[in-house]
């Protein structure tokens, strides 16, 4: 500690950042996140922000860390993160009166008004959201102190972000104890009406100073390099596909591919569908309707590809295939399809499906299909 006071670190929670992941909305901006609340969507955020503490908390201990925690009152902070804070020994909170606590459905000029006037109190903001929300604090503070991102988005493409909220714990627990360097980092999102038409159109918004330890905080998302795209389309028709199974088909252009090759020449890009026998049961869709699907369907097979420069098969851009989803479908189920060059970038492969349980029955080592009857076996963190 410095000079025995507690540390002073801004946290802001978007109670609607990701809502809408398991409905298949490409976004939680605006309109979209409130429709999905109306439609009985749960809030993702607060539990995300929950996990962030309980794992900060544990650090700090660890570490004879006390922290002080400056929040926004309601759901923005102090009403998300109560229960965790009545626990800690090590962390205690001052409310920022920038919102009403009654403030429902929050917006991002709540968002804004914080972090301006969180950022004179506090050495570093960390955020709960994805990236509008980046962009939110980006626009408010710049780069007048650090800040980092506990991803709870549906589309999570900017660099400012850790992997998952445990990790962003442990970039904060180094950076309080000096052991984080601190970078610039893009804030990158994409425009969610040409993203809803299938065309992924990606904006660099300007740069965050962020804590960097470990290769915990993810990179932007790239582009995906092309390989032996058609390779893989092949060997999948040829020689993986069979009939009278459902196929619950990911995002992306490998996957598309592949969609085509097995004779299904619309494909949601930037969606999930389901294929049985050669027909769309469902296009785009969302996680109550797969959870449907696997109620009718005996054999099921769900085929993802990482995204390009992060590395993550679940939990970022395909939330409809829900924890529930993958306990119901099985680990044996998944098959993951990639480029070679760009599992030689990533080195692993991640998984943030919102569910430690289903994460840790994912890890381990997968099959990765990488060309025309090749096979990679990679590691999945």
């Amino acid at each position: 500690m410095r000079n025995g006071e507690p540390r002073r670190v801004g946290l802001i929670v978007n109670p609607l950042a990701g809502v809408g992941g398991r409905l298949g909305y490409k976004g939680s901006d605006g309109a979209y996140g409130i429709k999905a609340v109306m439609m009985g969507a749960e809030l993702v955020s607060p539990s995300r922000a929950s996990r962030f503490l309980r794992a900060l908390s544990r650090l700090l201990k660890r570490q004879g860390i006390k922290v002080e925690l400056v929040l926004p009152p309601g759901l923005m902070g102090e009403a998300s993160v109560r229960e965790v804070l009545r626990e800690s020994e090590v962390m205690e909170a001052r409310i920022e009166k920038c919102v009403s606590p009654k403030m429902w459905p929050t917006t991002a000029h709540d968002t804004i008004r914080c972090a301006k006037r969180m950022a004179s109190s506090s050495e570093i903001i960390v955020f709960v959201g994805g990236d509008g929300t980046a962009r939110n604090i980006l626009y408010s503070i710049d780069q007048e102190v650090p800040s980092l991102g506990v991803p709870s988005g549906v589309k999570v493409y900017s660099s400012v972000f850790a992997v998952s909220p445990e990790k962003a714990a442990e970039v904060l627990a180094d950076y309080l104890a000096g052991r984080a360097v601190l970078e610039e980092r893009e804030v990158v999102d994409v425009d969610e009406d040409e993203f809803r038409r299938g065309r992924l159109v990606l904006r660099v918004y300007g740069k965050m100073i962020v804590p960097v330890s470990g290769g915990l905080v993810a990179a932007s998302k790239s582009p995906d390099t092309k390989g032996d795209v058609e390779g893989i389309a092949r060997y999948f028709a040829e020689s993986i596909y069979r009939e009278c199974t459902l196929y619950i088909l990911g995002p992306g252009t490998t996957v598309t591919a592949i969609a085509r090759a097995i004779g299904v020449g619309d494909k949601t890009l930037l969606g999930v569908d389901a294929v049985h026998n050669g027909e769309i049961v469902a296009r785009d869709a969302d996680e109550r309707r797969l959870l449907s699907l696997l109620n009718s369907y005996e054999r099921v097979a769900i085929v993802v590809s990482p995204i390009g420069g992060q590395g993550f098969i679940f939990g970022r851009g395909n939330q409809q295939i829900s924890p529930e989803v993958l306990r119901r479908a099985g680990r044996d189920s998944i098959l993951v399809v990639s480029s070679p060059e760009k599992l030689e970038e990533l080195k692993m492969l991640r998984v943030d499906t919102g569910d430690p349980d289903v994460d840790d029955m994912l890890r381990g080592y997968m099959r990765v299909l990488i060309g025309y009857g090749r096979w990679r076996m990679v590691k999945v963190e």
